[in-house]
């Protein structure tokens, strides 16, 4: 740990220098490539960090690292290359825990291993991967979790988020099951192909689960759905 390290807010006059802390990390990391140009990059991060909780590490009265808060993730953590390796990182996601006891998420490209080994060395656990379609880089990603002070409760949370966007895509695939009906040849014939099809797809976002059980979920998603459309109709 450096020994003249301050940590402190970050201010509107920091914009420039967290910027360019930002640019040069990720440029010295294992990330792909950005999308955007540096000065696209530099106004985006000014607006950030005056909406969002900033905080940046200084070194010798300089800025050498930063960290951006939202209420529930942690969405920024970067250390310029000179100053890596040197506590910088550490202290400020020891900042983050402190300031968000109650637990934070964050993304990590899955390339990015020393920053996943980072995380993980300092209780943060993997919880979701993606193919990367859904960010800019369209590179494969994993969101990583500090569970808090109460692992239950904040694991309880997500679920709670996960359950209700379940509820809204049940509704939607109900609603579009029944307005499918009158468009078949026969209602009450089912089409084994296209539902493993549809498993197989959805196994392949879901690998935990696996085709079998994905398949079974299917299965009874689509058999309550047809028995609620014949209720309807």
């Amino acid at each position: 740990m450096a020994n003249d390290l301050v940590l402190r807010p970050a201010g509107e006059g920091d914009a420039e220098a967290v910027a360019a802390v930002h640019l040069a990390a990720r440029r010295s990391a294992a990330m792909p490539r950005g999308v955007h140009t540096d000065a696209e990059v530099r106004d985006w991060l000014a607006a950030r960090l005056a909406s969002d909780e900033g905080w940046v590490a200084e070194v010798e009265g300089e800025v050498a690292g930063y960290a951006r808060l939202t209420d529930t993730w942690l969405d920024d953590l970067y250390v310029a290359p000179p100053h890596a390796g040197q506590g910088l990182g550490s202290a400020l996601l020891e900042l983050a825990k402190t300031r968000r006891p109650h637990g934070f998420c964050l993304w990590v490209f899955e390339m990015n291993r020393p920053a996943r080994g980072f995380y993980a060395r300092r209780g943060l656990v993997e919880l979701e991967r993606t193919d990367g379609t859904a960010n800019e880089e369209r590179a494969p990603d994993i969101r990583m979790a500090w569970p808090g002070a109460e692992p239950l409760a904040f694991y309880r949370q997500l679920i709670d988020e996960v359950d209700a966007q379940l509820g809204d895509l049940l509704a939607r695939r109900a609603a579009l099951t029944r307005a499918v009906q009158p468009h078949k040849a026969d209602p009450e014939t089912r089409d084994p192909a296209r539902e493993h099809a549809i498993a197989e797809a959805l196994a392949r976002r879901a690998p935990a689960l696996g085709t079998d059980r994905i398949q079974r979920i299917v299965h009874t998603i689509i058999t309550e759905s047809l028995d609620a459309a014949r209720e309807r109709s």
